[in-house]
């Protein structure tokens, strides 16, 4: 007779074959997602009425790992306003400072102003959406669904490429892709990252990446880094 340890293991695979099969991943369905991510970018800007953060801005040129300038901004943020800058330190190229950073924080500006910041939104009135099928993902210990977008217009600050947001709420995880169009001949193709953390239930910037490589101005990498955040917002009505 044969050792009853010989038995288990001939009748284990034969049993495991008339097991039901795993369920699987449950899928988001692409309209829902699509709406939780306009809900948020609505909440965010309905209920964020002021912030101020410290970003610090760092700009690498070629392969020298050395920074060529670098900026500490204190931002702040008036809902109705838009936002203000206070530049706390600088250092490295002044060229690099006057024709690259303090531009872009024009740029921000002139972005955040009444009346223009909806257009620069992650929803489906500026992008078409197309969230991948299957489980989310982890992204930085967050789990995210991964959305392909494609701006319906092209400008500096609208990329071609992926957002991952949190699948309850639509927040934003992290974007990423190539800008549709470039800011000046001289930049060439621009790749844009940006990660987010949620604070009081909002995403809000925390790093951000921006790499350029033309053959007339070489690489350009610059690097934000967002700390101190102070939020306000609107008091939550009671049920």
């Amino acid at each position: 007779m044969p050792p009853r340890t010989s038995i288990r293991a001939f009748l284990l695979p034969a049993m495991l074959l008339l097991l039901p099969p795993s369920a699987p991943a449950q899928q988001q369905d692409p309209a829902s997602l699509i709406h939780r991510i306009d809900a948020a970018n609505q909440a965010r800007y309905d209920n964020v009425t002021q912030f101020a953060d410290t970003e610090h801005y760092t700009v690498l040129r070629g392969s020298d790992p050395t920074p060529a300038a670098e900026m500490t901004v204190r931002v702040t943020y008036r809902k109705g306003e838009g936002k203000s800058y206070d530049i706390r330190s600088q250092s490295g190229s002044g060229l690099i400072q006057k024709f690259a950073l303090e531009p872009l924080l024009n740029n921000e500006k002139e972005l955040n102003r009444p009346g223009r910041v909806q257009a620069s939104w992650f929803t489906s009135a500026n992008y078409e959406m197309h969230p991948h099928p299957g489980p989310p993902r982890q992204i930085d210990g967050r789990s995210c669904v991964v959305v392909d977008i494609t701006p319906r217009r092209k400008a500096p600050n609208m990329i071609a490429g992926t957002l991952c947001v949190d699948p309850a709420d639509g927040t934003l995880v992290q974007i990423d892709g190539i800008a549709s169009k470039s800011p000046n001949p001289l930049a060439g193709t621009t790749h844009m990252m940006r990660q987010y953390k949620k604070i009081q239930g909002y995403a809000m910037a925390a790093h951000a990446r921006a790499e350029s490589d033309s053959p007339i101005i070489g690489r350009t990498v610059v690097l934000v880094d967002y700390s101190d955040y102070d939020l306000r917002t609107q008091p939550k009505s009671a049920n």
